[in-house]
Formats: C-alpha cells, sequence, structure tokens
C-alpha cells in the first residue's frame, strides 16, 4: 500500500499522507513526497498543492525514530539528505502550496507543514511544534531558518529553546498557523484557497514567491553539508541515543 495519496480537484493536486495513523517519514514517503513535487512543478494543468492526512489524529508524528534509530550512519544520512532536499522542494515549489492540518504535525510534520505556504488547522487537541531538543538533537537548519522568518525570533525562540507543543489557538496567535476551523472543514478550505491562488496569474505568483523564499534558500544552501553533519554527529551521540530510545519505548 502506498504511504501517500494523490488526487485532483479541477487544478488543484490534493496529497494525503497515508502511512498507518502516525505517518511517520520514512525514506519511501520523502521520496514519494519528492517525485510528486517534481511532477507538479512541471505540470501546467496543475495550479497548487494541497499537502494533508489520511487520518485525523496525525498529520505526521514526524520521523519513523524506531525504524530511523536502527539504521547504520550513511543510510541515516541518505534518508536526511533526501528529507532536507524534499523540504527545500516544498519550500521553494513556485506554486501555491497549503497544509491541511487535520490531526498533530510535531517534529519532522510540523516541518513539512512550516514549508507550506499556508496552514489551516483544525479546532481541539491537535498540537504542533519541534520538540528536537527534548531528543537531543537540533531543528534541522532549513526549518529553523524558516521558523524565524515566520513568526520572529522570539517566539522561534522560545519553540526552539523548550521544544513544547502548542495548541491551535496559541499556534494562531503566534503566526503559526493562518486558521483554526473545524475539522471538517479544514480540507474543503484548503483546497478553495490553493483554487483562489492558483486561479492567479501563475509566473507572477511564482515571482512574488521566489522573493519571499530566496533568502532563506541561500542561507541554507551555503551551510547545508556542514549542518547536515552536525545533525547526523548529534544523531549518533550518546545523549542522542539515550533519548531516542525513551522515546521509541512511548512511540
Amino acid at each position: 500500500m502506498s504511504s501517500m495519496s494523490v488526487d485532483y480537484q479541477d487544478t488543484v493536486a490534493l496529497a494525503r499522507l497515508n502511512r498507518g495513523v502516525t505517518n511517520a517519514l520514512d525514506l519511501e514517503l520523502i521520496n514519494g513526497l519528492g517525485a510528486l513535487l517534481e511532477q507538479i512543478e512541471h505540470d501546467s494543468s496543475v495550479s497548487a498543492l494541497v499537502l494533508g492526512s489520511g487520518n485525523v489524529k496525525f498529520f505526521s508524528i514526524g520521523f519513523d525514530i524506531p525504524h530511523l534509530f536502527e539504521l547504520p550512519r550513511q543510510a541515516f544520512e541518505t534518508f536526511y539528505t533526501a528529507f532536507n532536499r524534499v523540504c527545500q522542494s516544498l519550500y521553494t515549489l513556485p506554486k501555491p502550496t497549503v497544509a491541511a492540518i487535520t490531526g498533530h504535525a510535531v517534529a519532522g510534520g510540523c516541518i513539512l507543514a512550516l514549508c507550506c505556504d499556508y496552514r489551516f488547522i483544525a479546532d481541539g487537541k491537535k498540537l504542533m511544534g519541534l520538540n528536537e531538543i527534548k531528543l537531543g538533537v537540533p531543528v534541522p537548519y532549513l526549518a529553523d531558518c524558516v521558523l524565524r522568518e515566520l513568526v520572529g525570533t522570539r517566539c522561534a525562540r522560545d519553540m526552539l529553546d523548550t521544544g513544547e507543543f502548542y495548541t491551535p489557538a496559541d499556534a494562531l496567535s503566534m503566526g503559526l498557523v493562518d486558521q483554526v476551523l473545524p475539522a471538517g472543514d479544514v480540507m474543503a478550505r484548503a483546497v478553495e484557497k490553493a483554487r483562489l491562488l492558483g486561479a492567479l496569474p501563475s509566473e507572477a505568483f511564482a515571482l512574488i514567491k521566489r522573493n519571499r523564499v530566496e533568502q532563506v534558500e541561500q542561507r541554507v544552501l551555503a551551510r547545508r553539508e556542514e549542518k547536515e553533519r552536525l545533525f547526523v554527529d548529534s544523531w549518533y551521540s550518546d545523549e542522542a541515543r539515550r533519548r531516542l530510545k525513551q522515546a521509541i519505548e512511548k512511540f
């Protein structure tokens, strides 16, 4: 069974993460998303992307820690490199993107949502946050840069330093999401937003988006290899090994 389903509403591509209840990220899912982004970028019949989940419990829990923990360093590097490239492709896609967050979006799942242009979240107990500090690793550099750009340095500092999770109301007040909606409305409103943006002149939209994302992209490209190496070093440190093992017990 595929870890992602894709269907189309008029010119809007609707991709749903569909890997069990938690949508934990592994190489197959990430490569599938990367292939879809490549296709959408070059398909003139697709005007916009909505990224959602096949269930209402999780948008995505983030990395598939039990699986990734066991990998030898080179295999984990392959996954981590792919994850960063796909996040960058999503962030810089020259078409409108909307995250439809019907469940928890934490760690790597939160990062995918941050890389979209707009974020609509369901009300109720749907949490967002970046808890990497609690696992003994840094937040990936692209996500760090995107977050600061989105919510400002003080909110980003509080999120990154504490690793706390936030309710939809808190996420809205921080600027982490654009709207909080009844759960049943999230997908429809996300598609509506994507359709409205996708109907605008596409070349002008692409240029406006490029102006917004290019500084972050250039900053990340300038230090990508160094930052990726430091993350992988952290992942295999004694402290992270201990904390990741604890996380696996709860996973």
